[in-house]
């Protein structure tokens, strides 16, 4: 977790959820990338360098992750 100075501006999905659960987004003057959840915007955001956020997209573009969206029953539960 990281410091993150006030003034940042927010990013958040264009396809995010109306109720305001949403993750969001802000680059760093260092380059890195704070996450935070929307609906505690005073609380605590997980700083990541620019490079870790570069290879999460990377990875969701090439459906890296995709087994999180399927049905929770037919997951394996050991990974």
């Amino acid at each position: 977790m990281g410091q993150v100075p006030a003034d940042r501006r927010w990013r958040k999905s264009s396809h995010s959820n109306p109720s305001g659960s949403c993750v969001e987004l802000s680059r760093l003057a260092t380059g890195d990338v704070a996450v935070r959840n929307s609906r505690d915007p005073d609380g605590a955001s997980l700083v990541f360098s620019g490079a870790q956020i570069a290879a999460l997209i990377a990875d969701v573009k090439q459906g890296e992750w995709d087994e999180l969206l399927a049905d929770p029953s037919n997951v394996p539960t050991n990974q």
